[in-house]
């Protein structure tokens, strides 16, 4: 009856960039299995400086992909991972979401496995920012964001309070239940 079950579970593609934040995603993983999602990992170059693959597979009872190339599991699957995992997911959560990954996806840019699979995938997506206010405020990230949100991207936060930098400002990652939420909403 459990893999019945999961065979329907919605699958929620999560994306981590290279963001102080990235430590906050553990208790997102682990609230999306709670509500029965299925739940895949792709952690930028610069996410694995922030948080390790084993603690997300270990959440999410699946393979974390780290890499454009080369497979991460053996598998039967003839297609490339990058369109493979565009087509399985039913959602893609971007979060944290860096300035670096905002300004790729706005761009086209399709030159790691992140912003391939973006690019490849129809499912919605949903973009949680965290980053510096400064650099939230910056004239070239506002313009990106005018132009993800215009392909229909959905944006949770960022939220105002004291940043990792130590200033006060916009840009935290919103918090968990919030993503959460607006999970539950895209996926209604």
């Amino acid at each position: 009856m459990k893999n019945q079950k999961a065979s329907k579970a919605k699958r929620i593609l999560l994306g981590v960039c290279g963001s102080i934040a990235a430590y906050k995603i553990c208790d997102l993983v682990r609230k999306l299995r709670e509500k029965e999602f299925e739940v895949k990992c792709i952690l930028t170059p610069s996410a694995k400086e922030f948080i390790m693959p084993l603690t997300l597979q270990t959440l999410s009872n699946n393979p974390v992909y780290c890499g454009m190339f080369g497979l991460n599991l053996p598998d039967t699957n003839t297609k490339p991972e990058h369109i493979s995992l565009a087509d399985w997911a039913d959602l893609i959560v971007i979060a944290p979401a860096t300035a670096t990954t905002i300004s790729r996806l706005a761009n086209g840019m399709a030159d790691e496995l992140l912003s391939s699979v973006v690019m490849a995938s129809k499912a919605p997506v949903i973009i949680c920012p965290a980053m510096n206010n400064n650099m939230w405020n910056h004239p070239a990230n506002k313009e990106n964001i005018k132009k993800l949100s215009g392909f229909g991207y959905k944006f949770a936060g960022p939220e105002a309070g004291e940043l990792a930098c130590g200033v006060e400002g916009i840009g935290r990652l919103a918090s968990i239940d919030v993503i959460l939420n607006k999970v539950l909403s895209a996926l209604k």
